[in-house]
């Protein structure tokens, strides 16, 4: 991800987010989807960067060139699923057909109450997926979400289910900070959420296959799952048009051990592994690929998978944390997602 796109302004703003909410909630949600064909098409025209990167992302999951007509139906698609997490969080689940598979694998893994990690990705609805401690009253789940990022929708949304918004963890805080947090939810045998696609401008990333060339994706999620040794789960909230969503879930490691001597190797395989089964999704639901940005940008501060943060001597204790947990913290700090 570029520096222009991180800090590029949140569109519509607190009052653009207030006023979908209100319609949504009092005209219903057909009055306000009716909304979003102009909303859509003013963010397709004014919003020039995100639409290059929708068409040139398109090019490649469809397998032709794309068109602005493409571009208008992904803006859409994107509007569409925001619109619905008014309802989602607001308890109204029976609006929509939601399609489950893996639930019993996924369900499987928790029973254990050792913690289990959910690594989504910005491709469909994140949202879907927090319904889940709705449907299972005696599920922990906790989502780790920057809070000042996108600020306008996330105080709409945490207005509308603050039992969900509780549980968020803050991406946003320092790195062992945040680590320390996900860690004890772990042990609570919580299922802790994140989205592990998008490598942010100076954090560590590796560079893997992904539709035909290789795009960066950021490190410090799989050092975390390996210092903490837990069950890794793969989950992906698809929008499939009108009021249907599929949400799949799907076993991906039952605890990754990264052999000595060969760290980094064994990082670029598993990420590589997930880069694919990303692919995969996305070549299916093209429409639900929500990064705007140049996914392939590769950033001249890219890092080794073995390299400490600056100051910081590889393996050498720091902060009260051991060097493999200091090394994942910092670079979890470092990743917000939008």
């Amino acid at each position: 991800m570029s520096v222009d796109w991180k800090q590029r302004p949140e569109g519509g703003g607190r009052i653009g987010a207030w006023t979908m909410r209100m319609v949504g909630r009092y005209g219903g949600r057909p009055l306000a989807r009716l909304l979003l064909y102009p909303i859509s098409l003013y963010f397709l025209l004014r919003r020039g960067p995100e639409r290059r990167a929708s068409i040139d992302f398109l090019g490649r999951a469809l397998g032709r060139p794309a068109t602005l007509l493409d571009g208008a139906r992904h803006v859409h698609a994107f509007a569409s699923t925001i619109l619905d997490r008014v309802f989602l969080l607001d308890g109204e689940e029976r609006r929509f057909r939601i399609e489950v598979s893996g639930l019993e694998a996924l369900a499987a893994k928790v029973d254990e109450g050792r913690g289990v990690l959910l690594f989504g990705s910005h491709l469909g609805s994140f949202e879907v997926m927090r319904v889940l401690s709705r449907k299972r009253p005696g599920l922990k789940l906790r989502v780790v979400l920057d809070k000042a990022h996108s600020k306008a929708v996330t105080q709409v949304l945490d207005a509308l289910a603050p039992e969900i918004a509780a549980g968020v963890i803050d991406a946003g805080q320092d790195g062992p900070a945040l680590m320390l947090q996900i860690q004890q939810a772990a042990s609570e045998g919580a299922l802790v959420a994140l989205l592990v696609d998008r490598a942010l401008p100076g954090q560590r990333a590796v560079r893997v296959p992904f539709f035909g060339a290789p795009a960066r994706f950021p490190l410090a999620p799989w050092q975390m799952a390996a210092v903490l040794r837990l069950p890794v789960m793969l989950g992906f909230g698809l929008y499939l048009g009108g009021n249907r969503y599929r949400l799949a879930f799907e076993e991906f490691s039952d605890g990754i051990d990264l052999p000595r001597g060969r760290r980094d190797e064994a990082l670029a395989t598993l990420i590589e592994r997930y880069a694919g089964r990303l692919e995969h999704h996305a070549r299916h639901a093209p429409y639900n690929w929500f990064n705007f940005y140049d996914f392939w940008h590769v950033d001249e501060h890219e890092q080794a998978p073995h390299a400490a943060p600056a100051g910081v001597p590889s393996g050498a204790p720091a902060g009260g944390l051991p060097g493999p947990v200091r090394g994942a913290a910092a670079g979890l700090g470092a990743g917000r997602p939008r």
